[in-house]
């Protein structure tokens, strides 16, 4: 079965290596981590410490997973963490977000890239995040002993229907899984149809809600706002991880508002880094004073009413300037990006119809009324010009979706406690003391 997949990779890369070029040539994608993809040239560990190994997809995963990671070094102590990824954008967040860490591109799901880096980092867990169902890498880990777990488990009905015409295959590849931490009682029900063992799969909650912060006076946030000059009586409106054509959408919001409401400022931060020049070239088009994040400067005052965050990693921390958000994503093909930082910091928030990768945090969402869907440009500016006009309104909406994340926390206790059960007994933690 190996040597099948390895053929099976080799076939897809090279019918896909004239869109990857094509990428890494104009969005400057797929550049960097050819050894450790490609062979497994990880990080070579040379201490003796136990280790976890994390894998994180991209830079939702890898921000989902910072609670648990903080958590498992102080329950854990005696073990290294060490954190992958797969995409440029999720190694550079990881890099910034996890100093202390060795991080690295993880393996393609070639069988001798995936035997190279066991070989290298040398784990006693594997725990990957939502759902990563690589068959070598599960495979390899089965092997050598390592333990596998998925945290935050998820799985659409659509992708249950998509892995159920393949179960001969992914039924045994689930049971070689020893933990599926999964966020809801639906998704448990349907890794069970699929095939995983009934003692492997538990309902721990979704630990998106776990990372989000609520403080909006922390230092990092009042850097941000004295940065730009974000006083007391302004009014921001910030659209996050958005795609085109939402970036457009938000500044003809804008455009139709800010003669009636002075105190109106706008925050743009388009979901990837390779489109930042792009949308720079809309507001250029747009004719309308504009600023660029990587611009400001601490001493010096921008009159700009609109801001283009240019940088990596800042999101959180700017939806904590914000007063309404619209969350992208949601108006095309993506499926939406979390709305859960936004909520937590009590935003008003609101979001395209295209959700169904946050299914759930939308149903309930819905349930209290603490969110707004908004179908096209109109229809994002009807939402912003009723926040103005009704500020207790816009500050209800907010309070609402505050006090949902707040009821939602606890997932990452839960975690902990089912994935301290897969780790080797007798290892110097917190448990032994």
């Amino acid at each position: 079965m190996p040597y099948l997949l390895n053929f099976i990779y080799v076939a897809l890369l090279c019918a896909m290596s004239p869109c990857f070029v094509w990428a890494a040539i104009r969005r400057g994608k797929y550049r960097t981590g050819y050894a450790q993809k490609l062979f497994g040239r990880v990080p070579l560990r040379k201490n003796d410490r136990p280790c976890i190994w994390f894998h994180a997809v991209s830079a939702g995963e890898v921000n989902l997973l910072a609670p648990l990671i903080r958590r498992c070094e102080e329950e854990f102590p005696a073990y290294e963490c060490v954190l992958s990824t797969t995409t440029n954008t999720g190694f550079e967040i990881a890099s910034k977000k996890y100093p202390r860490l060795t991080v690295f591109y993880c393996p393609l799901d070639f069988s001798w890239a995936v035997r190279n880096a066991f070989a290298r980092l040398r784990p006693s867990l594997l725990v990957l995040a939502e759902l990563e169902l690589w068959p070598n890498l599960i495979r390899e880990a089965g092997e050598r002993g390592v333990r596998v777990a998925v945290v935050n488990g998820r799985l659409s009905e659509h992708s249950a229907g998509g892995y159920s015409r393949i179960g001969w295959f992914v039924g045994p590849l689930l049971r070689r899984i020893d933990l599926l931490a999964v966020q809801t009682e639906e998704y448990a029900h349907r890794f069970l149809a699929l095939g995983a063992k009934s003692d492997s799969v538990c309902v721990t909650g979704s630990m998106k809600f776990d990372g989000a912060q609520t403080d909006r006076s922390n230092s990092r946030i009042r850097e941000l706002a004295e940065l730009w000059g974000i006083g007391a009586s302004d009014v921001v409106f910030l659209a996050g991880s958005t795609q085109s054509p939402e970036e457009e959408h938000a500044i003809n919001a804008f455009r139709q508002l800010k003669d009636n409401f002075s105190a109106l400022r706008l925050i743009l931060v388009p979901r990837h880094p390779e489109r930042f020049d792009e949308v720079a070239q809309l507001l250029d088009r747009s004719g309308l004073p504009w600023q660029r994040r990587s611009e400001l400067e601490p001493a010096r005052k921008s009159d700009a009413r609109i801001l283009l965050v240019d940088t990596m990693g800042e999101l959180s921390a700017w939806w904590g300037t914000a007063h309404i958000g619209y969350v992208g994503g949601s108006m095309g093909t993506r499926g939406g990006q979390s709305m859960i930082e936004p909520a937590a910091y009590g935003v008003a928030v609101s979001f395209g119809p295209k959700t169904h990768n946050f299914r759930d945090v939308v149903r309930l969402m819905f349930a209290r009324e603490a969110a707004v869907v908004v179908r096209d440009g109109d229809e994002l500016s009807a939402f912003v010009h009723a926040c103005l006009q009704d500020a207790a309104t816009m500050t209800l909406l907010g309070a609402r979706s505050q006090k949902l994340v707040s009821e939602q926390l606890g997932a990452t206790d839960k975690t902990i406690a089912v994935l301290g059960k897969l780790l080797p007994a007798g290892v110097d933690d917190r448990r032994a003391a």
